[in-house]
């Protein structure tokens, strides 16, 4: 992570549309965005959605995409192709839709390679309950170690990666939180499956976020980080160490000694109040590497080592604000 590649959600780009398409009707195509996000310094891949953004030849839109200086790190899907998915992709009641989720997640994974990928990140966001007495709970829990399952058989050189979310929009997600997604992992057994840590789902999941990469690094793999901030309550999408500095630098310095060298993911949504995205992004990317260059002096004071190895919580954070904030006057 010396030099890590910086990716972004490109929804982020319709954001404030009118300031940069004054003539626009209606919303920016998916190559609209995309030429607006390659305007952001140090920016060098994007996520695509699939099916939403992904209308066109998988090969041909890499390509478009590549004459813009950018590189596709990973598609995501996204299950809202058909409204019965809104009771469950993998784990809804009616077996043809739960084989319509698996097959268009196949179609996805077949759409990433076409396009030089080989992550697929599923966010499961449908598959779970609202009420008491609405689910099987061994029946959907089957079901949903079973999609998974096939879709990761479906191609084993392809990287698939759960995202774990606590809910939204259903009540309870049945893959809420890291541990419950370790379970779906091993249960589910497939080599080429992992977990993408979002910032923002793993506060409101009342989890620490580098001891939720810990536990991942030791029971499975990092897949996918998704930064972004929050006030622990919902997905608030903010700017990266805009509430939580210190978490996140400490999430940071666990990926790092954990080995993790995919992308660097910003999950924010400067378009929830016109923020301008190609600042919001341009400052994102210099905030991560400045906490990366914070990690680095850490790295470097061995008395950080001896105090954490002593658990001393007060000694550690006086190195800690001692790195970020300087010295006593």
């Amino acid at each position: 992570m010396s030099s890590p590649r910086f990716a972004t959600r490109l929804n982020s780009f319709a954001s404030n549309a009118h300031s940069e398409w004054p003539d626009l009707k209606g919303k920016p195509s998916v190559l609209q965005m995309a030429t607006r996000a390659a305007k952001v310094h140090g920016l060098t891949d994007l996520d695509l959605n699939y099916p939403d953004h992904v209308g066109e030849n998988p090969v041909e839109l890499a390509r478009k995409l590549n004459d813009l200086g950018l590189s596709i790190n990973g598609f995501a899907m996204r299950y809202y192709t058909n409204p019965a998915f809104k009771i469950g992709a993998f784990t809804n009641p009616d077996e043809k839709v739960r084989r319509e989720a698996i097959e268009l997640t196949k179609a996805g994974i077949d759409a990433a390679r076409e396009a030089g990928s080989n992550l697929m990140t599923i966010w499961l966001g449908q598959d779970g309950f609202d009420y008491a007495f609405q689910a099987n709970y061994d029946q959907m829990w089957q079901h949903e170690i079973d999609g998974i399952r096939e879709v990761c058989e479906h191609d084993p050189d392809c990287l698939i990666s759960i995202e774990y979310k606590p809910n939204e929009p259903r009540s309870y997600s049945l893959m809420p939180d890291c541990a419950t997604t370790l379970l779906a992992i091993k249960e589910a057994g497939c080599a080429n499956l992992g977990v993408t840590l979002d910032f923002a789902h793993v506060l409101y999941a009342d989890e620490q976020p580098a001891f939720a990469a810990a536990m991942i690094a030791r029971h499975s793999r990092l897949l996918g980080v998704h930064l972004n901030d929050g006030y622990a309550k919902r997905d608030d999408g903010l700017m990266v160490g805009a509430v939580h500095t210190v978490q996140t630098i400490e999430l940071l310095r666990q990926i790092r000694r954990d080995g993790y060298d995919g992308a660097i993911y910003f999950d924010t949504f400067p378009d929830m109040t016109g923020l301008d995205p190609v600042h919001e992004c341009e400052v994102n990317i210099k905030t991560v590497r400045r906490m990366l260059n914070v990690v680095d002096r850490l790295e470097q004071d061995n008395r950080l080592i001896d105090a954490i190895d002593r658990q001393d919580a007060v000694s550690a954070q006086a190195i800690l604000q001692n790195v970020m904030l300087g010295a006593d006057a």
